[in-house]
């Protein structure tokens, strides 16, 4: 099972987890669309579960597939796209990003019923 990026990352894109990833499994959208949204991906058949990502995500966003909470399911699909449609994606980088106060992961997390 691989780890799933979910929609939490979205408009949020700190790529703490890029950093730390042995694989660079992370890709991000070439274009935002509203089918490739604004926000990271992690490529299933690239991915090795070391789960070192998930505690790395300041707003809390990467989930290991069997536990990716209901509201959040399609997100499994969306990144399967990235070995589906690698054409729109590329390998993403990072980037130094100022991690968010717990206040506003609460408020994210809060747009989703969490």
């Amino acid at each position: 099972m691989a780890f799933v990026v979910t929609h939490l990352c979205e408009d949020c894109v700190d790529t703490a987890c890029v950093a730390v990833c042995p694989v660079d499994c992370f890709y991000q959208p070439k274009e935002i669309t509203e089918k490739t949204p604004n926000m990271l991906f992690i490529s299933p058949e690239e991915c090795i579960d070391c789960a070192v990502c998930e505690p790395e995500c300041p707003w809390e966003a990467i989930y290991p597939e069997e536990d990716v909470p209901e509201v959040f399911e399609g997100d499994i699909e969306l990144n399967a796209m990235v070995d589906t449609h690698r054409e729109l994606f590329e390998l993403a980088e990072v980037q130094e990003k100022e991690p968010p106060t717990p206040e506003q992961v609460a408020a994210n997390k809060a747009k989703y019923g969490l």
